[in-house]
């Protein structure tokens, strides 16, 4: 038994113990915990002679796969070859052949490159198939819309998008501008809810100069379904030779501004509509509050 000095009384009736225990196919740890013996010279005085039991040996498939990963580790293969070969981990192919020297390298800085850039390639197009996946998940989550979820995310969205009047310039004008197709497709469906005619709908197209102009109109026109008398003269930006622009290539089409006539009423209704979603949104944080 161990005392607090660190000194063992009667060392010989302990290793009768101990080698009882390790006969009766103890481990060397549970041989430690059971005699409280945490002194490893002591313990392999104790078990001295004394071989390990069956159960505590490595396996021999263990012992087949140490042997074929050294036998390719000398003929030049690199960890993840092993790996991939042998299906063991890179910890324990480390373990097994660390006493080898390392083979010598035997790709160009070029075919290293190479080989960078591919595997680079392929984590993107994973991280882009991930990010796809959850874009669609989201997608089909959404489902149907209810007609009051419609009419509140089409006051959100012409809060944050459309024309709004100021303290010091009241001018009660609904004008929405934007250059997402989808976007604009949910303000149309909007006001088709709120039963405001398609007749009362002038469109502007808003775009540079040296874009594909006409492309752009018929583009707004085929989406909205309006007839071109609908549409004001587009508006062209003038082009900074100074500047780079982004937006340019085949989807560029400019943004795409709606007004709607005689709508007064309707920008009382919308700007009520918004505030009473603050005010809803400031009750329910009270009432999480207290």
């Amino acid at each position: 038994m161990a005392h607090s000095s660190g000194r063992y009384a009667d060392f010989e009736g302990l290793r009768q113990r101990a080698v009882a225990l390790r006969r009766a196919g103890l481990s060397r740890r549970q041989i430690r915990d059971r005699l409280h013996v945490d002194n490893n010279d002591i313990l392999n005085r104790l078990l001295e002679g004394e071989p390990p039991p069956e159960w505590t040996k490595r396996p021999k498939a263990k012992d087949d796969l140490r042997e074929r990963a050294r036998e390719l580790r000398l003929q030049g293969w690199t960890y993840d070859q092993i790996q991939v070969e042998l299906g063991c981990s890179k910890s324990s192919i480390s373990l097994w052949v660390r006493d080898l020297p390392r083979p010598e390298r035997r790709r160009s800085p070029e075919e290293a490159a190479a080989i960078a850039r591919r595997g680079w390639k392929a984590k993107l197009r994973i991280r882009d198939e991930e990010r796809q996946q959850t874009k669609d998940a989201a997608k089909r989550a959404i489902g149907g819309l209810s007609a009051r979820e419609l009419f509140l995310a089409g006051v959100s969205l012409y809060w944050a998008e459309g024309s709004k009047d100021k303290p010091y310039d009241r001018r009660e004008n609904v004008t929405f501008v934007n250059s997402d197709p989808g976007v604009i497709k949910v303000f149309l469906a909007w006001l088709d809810l709120l039963g405001v005619e398609r007749e009362r709908l002038r469109y502007t197209v808003m775009i540079h100069e040296n874009a594909d102009v006409a492309g752009a109109e018929q583009y707004w026109a085929d989406l909205t379904g309006a007839d071109r008398s609908a549409f004001n003269k587009t508006t062209l930006k003038k082009h900074n030779p100074k500047t780079v622009r982004k937006n340019t290539g085949d989807n560029y089409r400019g943004c795409l501004a709606i007004k709607v006539l005689k709508g007064a009423d309707l920008y009382r209704r919308i700007e009520g509509s918004w505030y009473g979603i603050v005010e809803a949104v400031r009750e329910a944080d009270q009432s999480n509050r207290t």
